[in-house]
Formats: structure tokens, sequence, C-alpha cells
């Protein structure tokens, strides 16, 4: 006999149906291998999919597992925000508890919650604190690569296909960003390319939204008094625009805090039989 896996399918960054960053969040992960996971990620065919375990380590209170439908990812922001929704809902974080940590390839990862009532209303995930490299040596070389002249403020001509070609980069992605102001106040607008993890563009990223908020404090793109309300817009050339939203406390190379944090709205369940 098959058994039966719950799950729930969350839009993620947004506060709407049909906008965001899609999720499958199975709330109960026991008894699959990960090769069963990763095909049930491919199945499912999310930028992830995410598999709810009990705690591995005692300063956590639960494990979890993310997979793209190319490969098992070590943390991942929509999918931590998610699935914190998700718990939410199910019972599994009680209301009007304001802090859980998952235990995910890299370390425990916590998240603040803040509720309406009963119902879980945002969401912050802290990330690792940065390190940073050297600024790319020819910037108009990258750009050009990608389709776009180095004073471009648009994003939407940009080409992943090309640039890889161009520069034959072994990068799983790319992820670009513009300054430019737009009708809905946000800080950047973003695009994330990883066709090599199974995701062609990724409508939210917010494992890279946070080393974005970093680098934009770092070489001071947005100004210390506004660098904890940032908001990055991905997701709108797909036509599922996401917010993200970043929050970052210190200054230069000594940031002390990264936090990536947003809504997310059930967009419906399902059961899914293994076996």
């Amino acid at each position: 006999m098959p058994r039966s896996y719950r799950y729930l399918h969350y839009d993620v960054f947004t506060d709407h149906l049909f906008g965001g960053n899609q999720l499958a969040v199975f709330l109960d992960g026991r008894g699959l291998s990960t090769e069963t996971m990763q095909a049930i990620a491919k199945e499912m065919n999310f930028s992830e999919s995410t598999f709810v375990l009990p705690a591995a380590q005692p300063d956590t209170d639960a494990r979890m597992r993310i997979f793209t439908p190319g490969e098992e990812l070590p943390m991942a922001g929509h999918p931590t925000i998610g699935s914190t929704f998700a718990l939410a809902r199910s019972g599994a974080i009680e209301a009007g508890r304001d802090r859980f940590v998952f235990g995910l390839g890299i370390g425990p990862v916590p998240v603040a919650l803040t509720w309406r009532g009963a119902d879980l209303s945002f969401a912050w995930m802290t990330q690792p604190n940065p390190t940073f490299g050297e600024p790319i040596a020819k910037p108009s070389a990258a750009a050009a690569a990608l389709g776009l002249s180095v004073d471009s403020a648009s994003l939407q001509r940009a080409d992943f296909d090309r640039f890889r070609e161009e520069t034959k980069t072994e990068a799983h992605g790319i992820f670009l960003f513009s300054t430019q102001s737009g009708k809905d106040k946000a800080t950047v607008y973003s695009r994330m390319f990883a066709p090599d993890l199974g995701v062609g563009e990724d409508p939210a990223t917010g494992s890279a939204s946070g080393p974005l908020g970093c680098y934009l404090v770092r070489h001071n793109v947005v100004p210390l008094e506004k660098a904890g309300a940032m908001l990055s817009l991905q997701g709108a050339k797909m036509g599922r625009p996401s917010h993200v939203h970043i929050a970052i406390e210190g200054a230069g190379e000594k940031i002390t805090s990264v936090r990536v944090g947003g809504e997310a709205v059930l967009a419906g369940e399902g059961t899914l039989y293994v076996g």
C-alpha cells in the first residue's frame, strides 16, 4: 500500500493569490528517502519544495530539507518563510509564539513571527552575516554579456543564456538588480536565473535578497537610516510580483544582522501517494 503525504501549497512573498513564489510544504517527511524527496520536488515543479522532519539537534524546533527540481539546497529564503506559515496554519507552531528555529543544511536558522490574532501575518528569517569579495573588474563587459548597457536601469532584456555562453561561467545562477524607482516604492527591482537548479527564472529569492541588502549598505547605495526597511520587487517580468523585505543592521564591512521577511498566502492543499 502506498503511503500518503499531506502538503500545503503556498504563494510566498505576497499578500494575494497567484503572486509571489510557489512552494509545496510536506508537513511530515518521515519515511521519505533523499531520492524520493528529490523526485517529489521534480514532480511538484515549483522553485522549491520542503520536507519537515523532527528536530535533529537540541537548539532547533524542526529539521527541514529543501529541494529544487534539480537538487537539494542547504538553505533558502522563500521555503523558510512559506514553511513557517504552513506550520502555523497546521498548528505545529502555536499561535502567539514569537520565535521558531529551523535546522537547515547550514545549521540553526531562527525565524521571528508576527501575528494577527490567531493567524500568522509576517515572518522574518535571520540569515548569516556576509563576507565580501572583490567587485566585478569590468562591469561593462558583464552587462554586455547579459545584453544590457552598463548604465541601463531596466532588467527586462537580461539574457542569462547569453551570459553563460559569453563568459563560460560555471555559476549555478545570477542575481541582478536595478535601483530604478517605480510606483510601488520598491528600493530595488531584481531578477534571478538558476537553470542549473531546475529553475529558469525564480519569482522570489530570499537567500539572495539578504546578500543584496548587505551589498546595498556596504556600497552606500541605500543610506543607513533606510537599511532596516528595504524592499526588493522580484518576479514582475514573470507576472508573479514578489515583495521581499530586507533589514540590515551595521555598516560597511561590519554588518551585524541580516534579515529577510515577508508574507505568504495559502493557495491549496493536497495528498501525494508514495510507494
